[in-house]
């Protein structure tokens, strides 16, 4: 992908995270002063308050860290007079939009998390149904399965791979 193409990319990112999502969120619940726990019910309000939360800082970070990375990028010239400089900078540059790249994909498992929870599935197994620990939660606030079902998963991946 070119940088050109990496910044516009960049830029429509910016306007993903709305403020308003911020808006919905229930101020009551604190993530310095609240943790989940297993002593109450499973994904009341306040839990889901709490990885809503969660979610949001997530990824309010990671936009706010592409958009760093991008106008280092447009800052930095590509006119370095060394051969082997430029060809540094620019095995550098591709590792950076790489690694952009993977964090797109992110954010959209994170927009995946939060529409969960606005439908009431967030927490709960997409496989089976059970609800996913709150460690995994708290480990991995956007996974979908319970770790049980994620390894069964990742084996018929590897058979499959395998054949």
């Amino acid at each position: 992908m070119s940088l050109e193409a990496e910044i516009g990319m960049a830029s429509s990112l910016s306007g993903v995270f709305d403020n308003n999502d911020r808006a919905n969120v229930t101020t009551t619940v604190s993530s310095d002063d609240y943790r989940p726990s297993a002593d109450e019910p499973f994904m009341n309000d306040r839990q889901l308050t709490y990885f809503k939360n969660k979610l949001l800082d997530w990824k309010e970070s990671i936009l706010r860290e592409s958009a760093g990375t991008l106008q280092q990028l447009q800052v930095d010239s590509l006119r370095e007079p060394d051969l082997t400089d430029r060809a540094s900078s620019e095995t550098d540059w591709s590792i950076e939009l790489r690694t952009r790249d993977r964090q797109r994909k992110l954010i959209s498992k994170i927009d995946a998390a939060l529409r969960r929870i606005e439908e009431g599935e967030y927490g709960y197994c997409e496989v089976t149904g059970e609800p996913i620990s709150l460690g995994r939660l708290e480990a991995r606030p956007i996974a979908t399965m319970t770790v049980e079902a994620q390894e069964r998963h990742e084996r018929n991946e590897k058979v499959s791979r395998e054949e």
